[in-house]
């Protein structure tokens, strides 16, 4: 099964998305996108990782998702990937310009053939205000994109807001 959970900064997307892990009763391995580049990253990675059982296996990526995939995805393993927005930021700020195309791709490609339960966790940047700068009107263009085709190819879709679960699929 593969599930998109999207939702707002504070929505209780994260906590919906390690219910989902738990719920599956396989062994979990969680997909960390972030990079803790300052002192506020660094406290919100704490608390994520605080958040989680302490069994589930840690592996942090940020830029190579669908190969991190590919080599995990297993018919008896959980993957829960968190998040697609930091992974996109990161992917935008690269140096390669060409990067972004490339891993979005591959990712497109590979997420419907991978086996086990996939978990993808991502901030909803759509409903609100058309932001001023060209670097932010990509990111929300390109976000946006990315979740219409990811939600494509999952199972289940699902919008959290104020902590309750909304299923769009």
């Amino acid at each position: 099964m593969k599930t998109l959970i999207l939702g707002g900064v504070r929505s209780g997307k994260s906590r919906l998305a390690q219910q989902y892990a738990l719920d599956s009763g396989l062994p979990v391995s969680y997909i960390a996108t972030a990079r803790a580049e300052d002192d506020e990253m660094h406290q919100r990675i704490e608390q994520h990782r605080n958040h989680r059982p302490a069994d589930w296996l840690l592996m942090e990526e940020p830029l190579a998702l669908a190969e991190t995939l590919q080599n995990h995805a297993a018919p008896s393993r959980c993957l829960l990937v968190e998040c697609l927005t930091l992974w996109l930021s990161n992917l935008l700020l690269h140096d390669d310009t060409q990067r972004l195309a490339r891993e979005k791709a591959a990712l497109l490609a590979l997420l419907p053939t991978l086996p086990g339960e996939i978990i993808l966790v991502t901030n909803e940047t759509g409903l609100g205000v058309v932001p001023m700068g060209e670097l932010s009107r990509r990111f929300c263009d390109e976000a946006g994109m990315l979740h219409q085709a990811i939600a494509q190819c999952s199972d289940r879709v699902v919008l959290t807001v104020a902590g309750l679960p909304h299923v769009l699929k």
